[in-house]
């Protein structure tokens, strides 16, 4: 169970990724989570955001947004970027929104990448299907109270995580 919890790389923020790195790897999707890893909780896209995703689009990356937020939410960060559709209420962790955002990038486990901010719905449900993992920190700390609540297991799941990485393991 812990390992499925680990991510394959944890950063500090989405924007720090190297995708450049990824493409030629041979990586040609990305899952992304919304809140909290793009952006602040309900926030709409901004220009970082607009940014990241016209550089993923001249990488040749097809992209997808998967939420288990409500349609409004992600369509409205969805209209504001390019190169990108979106799920909403995925279920996640489930691994049927994983599948479904493959499907539609035209990709499989070992050519997509999942990026996101929580350990027990976007990591636990993206390593569930095999699919490279890339936790990054939340970048706002105001969230709803259960994601708080999460957060405080998440930070004991995090410290052996780092524990093992400070190792070499």
């Amino acid at each position: 169970m812990r390992k499925s919890l680990y991510p394959c790389e944890y950063k500090n923020s989405t924007y720090e990724i190297d995708f450049q790195h990824w493409r030629n790897k041979g990586y040609r999707g990305v899952i992304f989570d919304v809140d909290n890893t793009l952006v602040p909780h309900g926030a709409p896209a901004d220009a970082r955001a607009k940014k990241l995703f016209e550089d993923l689009q001249e990488l040749g990356f097809s992209c997808v947004l998967l939420s288990n937020n409500k349609e409004p939410r992600v369509k409205m960060f969805c209209e504001a970027v390019t190169n990108a559709t979106y799920i909403f209420k995925a279920g996640k962790p489930k691994r049927g929104g994983y599948e479904q955002a493959m499907q539609r990038m035209g990709t499989d486990r070992d050519t997509t990448l999942f990026v996101g901010d929580q350990i027990f719905t976007d990591v636990w449900g993206a390593n569930r299907v095999g699919i490279y993992t890339i936790l990054v920190k939340p970048i706002h700390p105001k969230e709803e109270i259960q994601i708080v609540l999460k957060r405080y297991l998440e930070r004991i799941v995090l410290h052996f995580y780092l524990k093992k990485e400070k190792k070499g393991l």
